[in-house]
């Protein structure tokens, strides 16, 4: 409670102030939740505490964050030859992935938040919580080594452009997340696409591969490594490992099927996430966990979830019945193995506000885009995923199937009554005006 005194205390005059009593009134409406809450899975803003249902997305993708940074390093110490074992060299793999990991996530961050506190204190309205889950996504959806002006320009294009241009949190028509990725695809399409960008700190000279110096991380962490007989870093600047290749399962699956992704990689290795890729996507079973808790939280749509596994599913078979080509001939099953389908399953597709709002219409929306995602992933060469041109090529037509939705049902609800005998439409009792 003394708390709670101090902090009224201290409160910005909101006239005077109003850039630092944004910042006081973002820091108290996340320490202190609202005198009531919505309790239901609703997403009316009512007296909901928003903050915290989009803190339990982040904490959702918290064993994507984990693996993400793990991962990072493990492919790095892969493509030298060095600690090839999973957990070989744990400290090193970790340590590495946290120092590259660490910068992206604030970057996209500090940059995020630092546009919505501006757009905040201008309208003279409380911060807005929606980018707690955006710049929670957005380093998961990277490559880890992309460059950080790069990142922050693709920020302030997704949330200038794609939300405050649209009046902001809740009024944005296509995913947050997704459009500065996308942003970096048109715009960058060298530093997120191929097969050199999904492994860390590795460089290409002339036709070879060598690791890159490791510079601060060499000086930083060896000593303390040393000190306790653990393996170092060392100098770094060391020759890949032979018949190294920085290609993902899809990459490979486009050139030559699926001989040529399990010439490299093991179903193992990719269901469990052991591949090249974007950070956070690859680990399928601690992105289903997340998945479930999002479910039972009921926060995202389990309809949209089952709806793109069924779309997709309809997708890969109708292509494997075509099979013109060897990718096309992928068994349909293995394509939820391979890429970002259960992140994009999860946490993209059921994004409460650029997603169908109906019930029937998640039905559609999901399974449209497992069936149009499938399409890009196989039938175009350029781009062999799918799910982020999907995503966002739904959010553009969610509103129209919640229209055609609710159109259909008063269709219904007025052919009813026009089947009623005049005697039971007559004989029904009359709402008082109160009674409305």
């Amino acid at each position: 409670m003394g708390l709670l005194q101090f902090l009224h205390k201290i409160e910005p005059d909101k006239k005077k102030s109003p850039f630092l009593h944004t910042l006081y009134d973002g820091f108290f409406t996340f320490a202190y939740a609202p005198n009531s809450v919505t309790k239901s899975g609703t997403h009316i803003k009512d007296g909901m505490d928003l903050k915290r249902t989009m803190f339990m997305v982040v904490i959702a993708l918290q064993l994507a964050y984990a693996f993400g940074s793990y991962n990072i390093g493990h492919q790095h110490f892969a493509a030298l030859g060095l600690h090839e074992s999973f957990l070989s060299g744990f400290h090193l793999k970790l340590t590495y992935g946290l120092m590259k990991l660490i910068p992206i996530f604030l970057v996209a961050n500090i940059v995020g938040l630092g546009i919505e506190f501006i757009y905040a204190a201008k309208k003279g309205h409380p911060i807005e919580e929606g980018y707690l889950v955006s710049g929670a996504l957005i380093p998961l959806i990277m490559p880890p080594d992309l460059p950080m002006w790069i990142l922050a320009i693709s920020i302030i294009f997704a949330v200038v452009i794609g939300k405050e241009a649209f009046g902001g949190t809740g009024m944005n028509i296509m995913n947050i997340a997704l459009l500065s990725r996308v942003f970096i695809f048109f715009a960058y399409p060298t530093y997120i696409s191929g097969d050199e960008v999904w492994v860390s700190g590795i460089l290409k000279e002339g036709t070879e591969y060598v690791g890159a110096s490791y510079g601060m991380i060499h000086g930083m962490f060896d000593w303390v490594f040393s000190g306790v007989g653990w393996s170092t870093f060392g100098e770094g600047g060391m020759a890949v490992a032979d018949g190294f290749t920085g290609a993902t399962p899809l990459g490979l699956a486009a050139k030559g099927g699926w001989a040529a992704v399990t010439e490299v990689y093991t179903p193992a290795q990719m269901w469990w996430g052991a591949i090249p890729g974007s950070i956070g996507e690859m680990p399928k079973l601690f992105i289903l966990a997340g998945a479930f808790l999002l479910i039972i939280t009921k926060i995202a749509s389990w309809r949209i979830m089952l709806s793109m596994v069924l779309g997709a599913a309809v997708g890969g078979l109708l292509i494997n019945m075509w099979g013109a080509n060897l990718f096309m001939e992928v068994p349909w099953y293995y394509h939820f193995y391979m890429g970002s389908f259960f992140f994009a399953m999860a946490f993209m597709a059921t994004d409460p506000v650029t997603a169908a709002r109906t019930e029937t219409g998640k039905w559609i929306y999901g399974f449209l885009i497992g069936i149009v995602g499938m399409v890009i992933r196989v039938l175009n060469p350029a781009y062999p995923e799918g799910w982020m041109l999907a995503i966002l090529f739904m959010n553009v037509f969610a509103p129209l199937i919640d229209y055609y939705v609710l159109e259909a049902n008063v269709a219904r609800r007025l052919a009813r009554v026009k089947a009623k005998p005049e005697s039971v439409v007559e004989a029904e009792p009359q709402l008082s005006v109160s009674e409305h």
